[in-house]
């Protein structure tokens, strides 16, 4: 009998867009032609959860009487939460436009606590257009539904995870293991009523779970103990972002009631010889894989298979996943924030791994990390085009640790070569590759925002995490991008070892001022963490840092708890660091001191008021590499001759005139110069695939012409690099 799989990624992840995991893993199965089938079970729970019938029976079956004045308060309002839910579920999946009037009216919605904070925020959401005001305060409103389930209902209930805590650094099983024991709650029945009509519908021989955070991890137990009790002859296999850093040295027996296997690393081979295995007991060939055998686990790599190359695993198959059903929210005020939850994007990956790979705080003894593969640009795009076909949507998050900037140029070319229409973007590390061109490429192809690292805004700390960038450098590439149009979005980072209380305030005050300079658009602090697979886990003397415990757990091992000598209390950091951000975000209180962020005693900042500003004026340099392309991503000009007279003396002169998606823009030059701009405008156009470089247009230009650097570095030429003449 021919294998037939069942891959499913349980509640709860992103309610806007589906996690790739499973796109990825049908897309390689069926470069072998293996059946299978995939169901995003987070959003098809939510979906019959918020919905009239739905809230109906939440209300009716609630488990606890409300206790808050807030729960209270909506419980009354209950007729008015049935009557308004199905109409704005469907708004927020796209399919109801004008109902953001009613909303914006504010007397549509029923309101409970989380509007509360509405007054605060009004002059954020003023210069809002309807739709987006909308999305936020139904966004609010399915809110206070959640806090009615939380207090009533089902106390681990969230919207993109479920039951986290019992994921998070659980170095033992047993706690979830009770909580699996214990009767299944509200969630669980509803997850299990549309588990049940998949896999009759499906009848699938293997059942794949993918776990990407803790939130998805009890979710994703309930999911196989259900299958293993009503249909006991299906496999059972677990992968996923989890298992990969939290279960790589699992131990505990007692997991394999649940599940049959679980696997780490790239998916794709161990999941093929899982299916050999299966077909056949006596295959007995495995890669990365725990398993049971005579009562104790076991990890098995014995498979001489190589992992599939990145041109080889296929493009991500997004079918049988609800597409059109998944919903838009914005819940706070933060432009990247805003892209993760709003939205549909089709998830690509530029390449395997990370280039960079040095981070000392991040898991880069992993393979997921370490392992670098970039994938061909031409290839990518025979993807996306695929992609585009089969989801009706065109926008592209590319999912890369750190995309490469040398990938991300070409992939550009190739981008605007096809004429494609797409909008796209991606994680980076600031680097100094990203010059003013390259952003302004990235910018006409369709990128829209980049997010990357400056973690602690301090020379010292970037060196010690091996960063390879400085904060001038950071400076410098978020106004590149910022000035071609870039969203720029910067995870910052406090509490990393041995940072001290001066450190923690000049980074802030960098902040502040890239802010103020108005090179970054967004942000987000978060305090440190060590992790076992990174350096700082495995080599914390190095650091500064003392392990608290050294004993290794039978289930979930990546969070370490440590002890920095310096002593320092991170922890009272955090409101102060966290609001300021919020304003500086929203172009306000740059003027405040840094000490009127935090309710204790903080010393002065050491860094110059003018950091910042010094750093991006003093970038300038006009030397170009005889190596570097030349790209014209603008039109064909046309052309008018005319002559010119001074002095007695005549002279014929070209006109060139552009027109580009703005405005038009004319340049004069003699003919002779005017000739050779447009026969080389045609050669180096973006369309072509040769590119040349700026060696041989100098070669070219002095064929029958003198004086090139003259010439290039004259009025018109100035004109075209402002307009589309780039050096990459």
């Amino acid at each position: 009998m021919k294998p037939k799989l069942f891959l499913i990624t349980p509640p709860f992840t992103q309610l806007n867009t589906p996690y790739p995991a499973t796109a990825y893993i049908k897309g390689f199965l069926n470069t072998k032609g293996i059946e299978s089938v995939q169901a995003d079970l987070g959003i098809e729970v939510i979906l019959k959860l918020f919905s009239k019938e739905g809230l109906q029976d939440l209300f009716q079956t609630k488990s606890q009487q409300p206790t808050t004045d807030n729960c209270k308060r909506i419980f009354a309002l209950q007729d008015e939460y049935i009557k308004t839910i199905d109409s704005v579920i469907a708004f927020l999946q796209g399919k109801n436009p004008t109902l953001a009037l009613q909303i914006c009216q504010e007397d549509y919605l029923p309101e409970a606590s989380r509007f509360a904070q509405l007054e605060e925020l009004d002059w954020a959401f003023g210069t809002m257009g309807t739709q987006d005001k909308a999305k936020h305060l139904a966004t609010l409103y399915l809110e206070d539904i959640s806090d009615f389930i939380v207090e009533c209902v089902d106390a681990n209930f969230g919207f993109s995870r479920y039951a986290e805590r019992l994921g998070r650094s659980a170095n033992s099983f047993d706690e979830l293991y009770d909580a699996l024991q214990q009767k299944p709650t509200y969630i669980d029945n509803i997850l299990f009523s549309i588990l049940k009509e998949r896999i009759e519908i499906t009848q699938p021989t293997f059942f794949l779970i993918s776990v990407p955070f803790p939130g998805n991890l009890y979710s994703a137990f309930r999911c196989a103990q259900w299958v293993k009790q009503h249909f006991p002859n299906i496999k059972i296999s677990m992968g996923g972002g989890f298992p990969n850093t939290e279960l790589r040295s699992l131990s505990d027996a007692r997991v394999f009631e649940f599940f049959d296997f679980i696997t780490l690393d790239d998916g794709e081979v161990p999941i093929e010889e899982l299916i050999s295995s299966i077909e056949n007991p006596d295959y007995n060939s495995f890669k990365r894989t725990f398993l049971l055998e005579n009562g104790k686990v076991v990890y098995k790599n014995n498979s001489a298979k190589s992992d599939y190359k990145q041109s080889q695993v296929g493009t991500p198959d997004y079918s049988d996943l609800l597409l059109d059903k998944y919903i838009s929210v914005i819940e706070i005020v933060n432009p990247m924030h805003r892209m993760w939850s709003d939205g549909r994007w089709n998830k690509l990956t530029m390449a395997h791994g990370c280039y960079w790979g040095k981070c000392t705080f991040c898991d880069i003894s992993l393979d997921y990390i370490k392992v670098y593969e970039p994938v061909a640009a031409s290839l990518l795009c025979d993807r996306m085009e695929e992609m585009i076909t089969q989801t009706g949507e065109n926008g592209f998050h590319f999912v890369d640790e750190a995309a490469p900037p040398a990938l991300m140029r070409v992939l550009a070319l190739e981008i605007l070569r096809r004429k494609l229409s797409v909008t796209w973007w991606t994680n980076i590390r600031f680097e100094k590759s990203f010059t003013q061109d390259l952003a302004l490429l990235l910018k006409a192809s369709g990128c829209i925002a980049v997010s990357g690292g400056l973690e602690v805004a301090s020379d010292r700390l970037l060196k010690l995490i091996d960063k390879g960038v400085t904060v001038e450098q950071v400076a410098r590439v978020t106004r590149n991008f910022t000035e071609a149009g870039i969203m720029v979005h910067a995870y910052l980072m406090y509490g990393y070892p041995t940072q001290t209380v001066q450190e923690t305030v000049d980074s802030l005050e960098m902040v502040r001022q890239l802010f103020e300079a108005g090179i970054l658009q967004s942000g987000f602090w978060h305090q440190f963490a060590m992790t076992a697979h990174s350096p700082v886990g495995m080599y914390p003397e190095k650091f500064g840092v003392v392990k608290e415990t050294e004993a290794i757990g039978t289930f979930a091992n990546n969070d370490i708890n440590y002890k920095d000598l310096t002593g320092i209390d991170h922890d009272k950091f955090s409101f102060g660091l966290k609001k300021s951000l919020f304003n500086y975000m929203h172009g306000i209180c740059f003027d405040y001191e840094l000490q009127e962020w935090f309710d204790f005693k903080i010393p002065k900042t050491k860094i110059h008021p003018d950091f910042i500003f010094n750093a991006l004026e003093s970038d300038v340099d006009f030397n170009i590499k005889p190596n570097a392309k030349v790209v014209w991503i603008g039109g064909k000009p046309s052309v008018e001759h005319f002559m010119k007279t001074k002095k007695g003396n005549s002279w014929e002169m070209m006109s060139l005139t552009f027109h580009d998606k703005k405005e038009s823009f004319t340049i004069q030059t003699n003919r002779g110069e005017g000739e050779w701009l447009v026969t080389i405008l045609e050669k180096i156009t973006v369309f072509n695939t040769k590119i040349y470089s700026f060696q041989e247009l100098k070669a070219d230009f002095e064929l029958n012409l003198e004086d090139f650097e003259l010439f290039w570095y004259s009025k018109p030429i100035n004109s075209l690099r402002e307009f589309g003449l780039l050096i990459l």
